[in-house]
């Protein structure tokens, strides 16, 4: 088994920590449906946020994922890159798996989907 890194971004409509929440978990939620991921096998999540968000720290979501209790957790702020895109959350999961690099299936939801269109839709 290997550490692999599963990325994944989102995009709200406004800086409301209801959005912020829902957002990141349905963005967690389809990361781990679509990579099968067991919270056994998470090693740490790393949840960024751009500095135009700050209702709420999105890791919460992931609390109310059965089983994530001990998963370890952090929130940070990205780099605030003129021109970069707006309200955007982005996470970086690492797991414990079998699979190779290009069996991981990253999840670009919303207008995120164009920071890495090369990973959408394989």
């Amino acid at each position: 088994m290997r550490v692999r890194g599963i990325r994944g971004a989102t995009t709200v409509e406004k800086n409301e920590a209801s959005q912020i929440i829902a957002a990141t978990k349905e963005l967690l939620a389809e990361m781990i449906r679509l990579n099968q991921v067991a919270a056994e096998d998470v090693a740490s999540v790393l949840i960024t946020t751009t500095e135009d968000l700050n209702a709420a720290f999105p890791a919460q979501a992931a609390r109310s994922f059965e089983g994530w209790t001990y998963v370890p957790l952090m929130c940070a702020r990205e780099i605030p890159v003129p021109g970069s895109l707006p309200r955007c959350i982005r996470v970086m999961m690492h797991v414990n798996t079998e699979r190779g690099q290009r069996e991981i299936e990253h999840v670009f939801l919303r207008d995120a989907v164009q920071l890495r269109p090369d990973l959408v839709n394989r």
